[in-house]
This record gives structure tokens, C-alpha cells and sequence, in this order.
């Protein structure tokens, strides 16, 4: 259990890495910076002590831990809830578990949570039941993170009375170092770092953190942004980047591009090629026939995939991201 090695006499906690863009690694960060960070989140939301706090992530990995020791930091009120794709569902309405609490007995409806942080999947399934929108519109603070999200669930979310927030983070960064805001007239497509982040970009555009108080070495990232009055926004990943015949296509992108129009589940990938360099490849859990159609009618020309597979399962993290490297080992697999 995340607490028993909290309390124990270490230094260090281990956390384990989502293994978006290979195998999940494993890691040693300092309590200290966690608490850095746990103290820096919750003075930038304004939360202080006995307000509530919802864990419904597991604490294998770094945002379930954040979550008990922001709430061990601010002296929040924490209730747990089993990691499930419904945090806020029936089956939860129940008598909560209160891991820290300066009052006992909140239960079912009787609480309004003052904090929450879940993914994109989490949120996108709890707005598809009423009873459970109806409580995530009243979070004071939630933050969403873990994945991309959605258009359409930002368009809905941008209406919510309470603040609901974008994180930019990763493992290293012990969670988020930025947040853009989705909810009210301060939405943006801009992410904000705190105020003790310093952030640059190398000679490949990508974006280079610097926030001593919760990582001790300056963080060159993979994420291609841009920057402008100490804000920014991300445009893609260097290592999703596709050198097609002396062009360089950005993955995003073309998932971006194909999300009004494709309805099951697909990725984007690709592979090398002997012509072009490397070409796009598109995989679908549905007709291959029927992807081929959609992209040669709405893509741009050098966008436009030069292979189409199909799988039965697009591969996911265990945290529900893309896997890029699954996703090319079945590319490299298949004779197209």
C-alpha cells in the first residue's frame, strides 16, 4: 500500500512511468519533491485545509500518489473510490472510504467534492450518465489528465460552472508543471506553468523544463510547442514526427484531422519505406475499405496513409494512452 511506503523511513518513493512510448519504467523520487509539488498545486487552486478530495486513480502510478499527498500536505479530506471508468457512478454511492478526514461520515450525495483528478476516458463516461454529470459539474477543481482530450467532451466541459483544468505533466515532473484552463471565458489552448517553472525550447523546437523544486535536472522533453509570453501549446511529439519524401507530418495532427469523421477506434502510425523514407500508416478496428475512402475524401494529399490495417484491438497503455510502440511492432509485423 502507497501509504505503508510513504511512512516508512525512505527518503524515496518508486513510481512507475505510463509507458506511452515504450515499456513502463520504474524510478526513485524524493518525498520532498513530492510534497513541492503537492504544495504548489494546491496553492495555485486555492485549496487549503479540510476541503475534499476524490482519489478514483490507482496509486501504482504517479497521479494516484499525488493525490494522497496533496491530500496529506493540505490536510484534505480524502475520499477513495475503486479506480473504475465510472468515479462518480451508482456503484460508488455508497459509504466512502476517508483516508484522511477531520470529520467523519460523508457518504453518497451528501458531499460536494472541492478537488478531482481523473482521465479523459473517466470523464468521458461520466458525462454520458446524467446522474453522474450532474456531480462532476459540481467538482470546485478538476483536473484532467493522463491523454488527450476530446473535442467534443471540451466543447461540453467548457460550459461547466466550476473550474476544470488541462494538466501538462509526466512521471519526472512528479505530475503536472502546467495547466490550461477548459471551463469558463479563461478557456484556452495555452498551458500556463506555476510560477517556479522556467521553460524553454531546444534547437528542435521541443519544449526544456526547468522546476527545481520538483526535479532536480533540467527536463528536455519530446513535445514540439510553441511558446509566447511564457505560456504554451503543444503541436505533437518528435518522436510521433513522419519524414515523408523530405516532408515532416506530425502524427497528432493527422489523428486531429480524422476524428470528425472516423467513429470506431484508430491510430496512427508508420513505417519505413524505401522510396518515401517512411509513410503513414493507419490502423482501425474497422474496414480497412471504409478508412481508405474517409482519408483519400477529407486528408490532405501528404497526409493521406499509404497503408490501412486492420486489428481487432488499437493498443493502449495502462493508463489508456495510445502505444505508440505496440502500434509500430504490429506495423513491422504485417506485410502490407
Amino acid at each position: 500500500m502507497f501509504l505503508d511506503e510513504w511512512n516508512n523511513d525512505s527518503e524515496y518513493v518508486e513510481v512507475k512511468t505510463s509507458g506511452s512510448t515504450g515499456e513502463p519504467k520504474r524510478m526513485m523520487v524524493e518525498k520532498r519533491r513530492m510534497l513541492n509539488s503537492a504544495r504548489i498545486t494546491c496553492d495555485f487552486l486555492g485549496l487549503k485545509k479540510g476541503d475534499t478530495a476524490l482519489l478514483c486513480m490507482s496509486t501504482d502510478y504517479i497521479a494516484g500518489k499525488m493525490m494522497v499527498v496533496r491530500s496529506i500536505e493540505r490536510g484534505l479530506q480524502l475520499i477513495t473510490v475503486p479506480p473504475s471508468g465510472h468515479p462518480l457512478g451508482a456503484a460508488n454511492n455508497c459509504p466512502l472510504s476517508i483516508v484522511r478526514s477531520s470529520s467523519a461520515g460523508l457518504q453518497g450525495k451528501n458531499y460536494q467534492l472541492s478537488f478531482a483528478a481523473m482521465v479523459p476516458m473517466q470523464v468521458y463516461n461520466s458525462l454520458q450518465v446524467p446522474e453522474e454529470k450532474e456531480r462532476l459539474k459540481q467538482i470546485k477543481h478538476l483536473i484532467i489528465g493522463g491523454g488527450a482530450i476530446d473535442e467534443a467532451m471540451e466543447r461540453e466541459l467548457r460550459t461547466f460552472p466550476h473550474a476544470v483544468w488541462s494538466t501538462y505533466g509526466m512521471t519526472e515532473t512528479l505530475s503536472h508543471i502546467a495547466l490550461r484552463r477548459i471551463s469558463g471565458p479563461d478557456a484556452s489552448d495555452w498551458y500556463t506553468p506555476f510560477s517556479s517553472v522556467e521553460i524553454t525550447q531546444n534547437a528542435d523546437g521541443c519544449l526544456v523544463i526547468n522546476a527545481p523544486e520538483v526535479c532536480a535536472d533540467t527536463l528536455v522533453t519530446n513535445d514540439i510547442v510553441e511558446i509566447e509570453n511564457n505560456r504554451f501549446r503543444i503541436l505533437g511529439r518528435k518522436d510521433n514526427v513522419i519524414c515523408s519524401g523530405g516532408i515532416k507530418l506530425q502524427i497528432e495532427e493527422i489523428e486531429r484531422e480524422l476524428k470528425p469523421y472516423v467513429r470506431v477506434p484508430y491510430i496512427i502510425s508508420k513505417r519505413k519505406d524505401e522510396k518515401f523514407g517512411e509513410v503513414v500508416v493507419l490502423l482501425t478496428e474497422g474496414s480497412t475499405d471504409e478508412a481508405k475512402q474517409i482519408c483519400e475524401k477529407v486528408l490532405p494529399k501528404y497526409h493521406i496513409p499509404k497503408a490501412y490495417i486492420h486489428v481487432d484491438q488499437i493498443p493502449l497503455t495502462e493508463t489508456g494512452k495510445p502505444a505508440r510502440k505496440a502500434a509500430l511492432d504490429i506495423v513491422k509485423g504485417i506485410k502490407t
